[in-house]
């Protein structure tokens, strides 16, 4: 996998044969849901047969997204999972508290011996106002991201404007906090792949990086929208090599200011589109 996942593709623990398609197409991260994506009385199918595919290693980090911990299904799926040789990272659902996380991390030990890496999805309006503190929580905790649909429900929201002042709290609170910039909640509709691309294209203005799925077909909108392209790629060539030949701010000849931020954003700009 690359250093900086950009696709994240989510897939029904309940349904192997989905599972298995998507982990051959192309994604930078598979996640098993066992949570919104299962009916309760297939929770139990979809343990079992999550925990069944991941006793072997797989082609690409696969995380999976447990039920809450505190709920009537998330321990069991902890148990479950957690000890599986294949598996790479863990999804913690609704999380609205820094003890949550810690819970969860203190028995989350992969069966390499180390610890698992955790993210947080808040999906509260508790949870969007505790960010900082869950984001610093515990040091297996290598992201935080918003799961919208519950979230626009808690705060009764009409649309999609409303969630921008949680979008920018979840991005200012995971730099705060030294983790990767957030990805962005998954579209709903996955035939609306131009309106994929102009909501993608908002979410990086906002800070966000890269963005989880529900459909292959959405994955290369994805990847078009947070890439940098070709004329991003050389504007950033020019500040660094602008900023090489000479120490301190300068004007370059087009009439932009280079200073130490710009050229800290060029580097950024062109370690995306290397992908390290």
């Amino acid at each position: 996998m690359t250093d900086t996942p950009l696709t994240w593709l989510y897939a029904p623990g309940d349904r192997p044969a989905v599972v298995a398609k998507a982990l051959a197409c192309g994604a930078d991260v598979v996640v098993i849901d066992l949570e919104d994506a299962v009916a309760p009385d297939r929770k139990a199918y979809a343990r079992a047969a999550t925990a069944e595919l991941l006793h072997d290693p797989q082609p690409v980090p696969v995380h999976v997204r447990v039920n809450a911990p505190g709920g009537p299904w998330g321990e069991a799926d902890l148990a479950a999972v957690v000890p599986a040789p294949g598996l790479s990272g863990l999804r913690l659902p609704k999380v609205s508290s820094p003890a949550e996380v810690v819970r969860v991390a203190r028995r989350a030990v992969s069966a390499h011996g180390g610890a698992l890496p955790l993210y947080a999805l808040l999906e509260s309006a508790l949870g969007i106002e505790r960010a900082h503190a869950v984001a610093t929580a515990h040091p297996s905790l290598r992201g935080i991201a918003i799961g919208e649909a519950d979230l626009r429900a808690d705060l009764g929201l009409q649309g999609d404007a409303g969630l921008d002042w949680s979008r920018s709290r979840v991005v200012v609170a995971a730099r705060a906090a030294g983790l990767a910039p957030p990805t962005q909640s998954v579209h709903p509709d996955i035939r609306d792949l131009e309106g994929l691309l102009a909501s993608c294209a908002h979410g990086r203005a906002l800070g966000f990086l890269g963005r989880a799925a529900i459909h292959p077909r959405q994955l290369p909108v994805i990847e078009r929208a947070y890439l940098p392209g070709e004329e991003e790629i050389e504007r950033a060539e020019a500040i660094v090599k602008a900023a090489a030949a000479e120490r301190g701010a300068q004007a370059l000849p087009d009439g932009r200011f280079v200073d130490a931020a710009a050229v800290a954003e060029a580097r950024r700009t062109l370690s995306l589109a290397r992908r390290t």
